[in-house]
């Protein structure tokens, strides 16, 4: 995806890398920019970005003060694309990357403590299975007291309660949805 780089932060301006054709669907610029706005300071957050592609939700977070954030990616492309721009921001110290499917993610997810922002950008025609996931064990048992779940959909498919979490906050831009849900 020519241009998609890092909006805000510490890596401003730096371009990301990601995989050629239509199975990754990075969230645009636009996107991140209003989310990132609206979730406010990142500072000190640990952030999970489960089907991360090439990892732009989880390094904007970084690069807005993270603390660190696992990466859930299983396909190849994807996941080369995800290291290399780990790696190219010199993250390594603050990012994990764990190349596996999330439905084979709870026993390190759960090892790995609790996050205070889990993103979520399944692929769209997965949306039921992110969400099965979501509902199923990552809210009880990933996502901290005060923490926060984002997930991306498309515009018109807007889901209802996740683990008990209503959506707080629900903007849309252009095809692309985002719910936001905390206690």
């Amino acid at each position: 995806m020519a241009g998609l780089r890092i909006i805000a932060g510490t890596h401003r301006g730096r371009p990301l890398r990601a995989p050629q054709g239509l199975d990754t669907r990075p969230t645009s610029g636009r996107v991140r920019e209003a989310l990132f706005s609206i979730l406010g300071s990142m500072s000190e957050f640990d952030v999970l970005d489960l089907y991360a592609g090439s990892g732009a939700l989880g390094l904007e977070a970084l690069s807005r003060g993270a603390r660190r954030a696992v990466f859930v990616e299983s396909r190849r492309p994807a996941l080369a694309c995800l290291r290399q721009n780990v790696s190219d921001f010199g993250l390594e110290d603050r990012a994990l990357v764990l190349p596996i499917r999330v439905e084979q993610a709870r026993a390190q997810l759960v090892a790995a403590g609790v996050f205070d922002l889990v993103l979520c950008d399944p692929p769209w025609a997965r949306l039921a299975d992110a969400v099965e996931e979501l509902d199923g064990w990552v809210v009880g048992e990933c996502l901290a007291p005060e923490g926060k779940l984002v997930l991306e959909h498309p515009e018109q498919e807007t889901p209802g309660s996740i683990a008990g979490l209503s959506a707080q906050d629900r903007r849309s831009w252009g095809d692309t949805g985002i719910s936001i849900y905390w206690r």
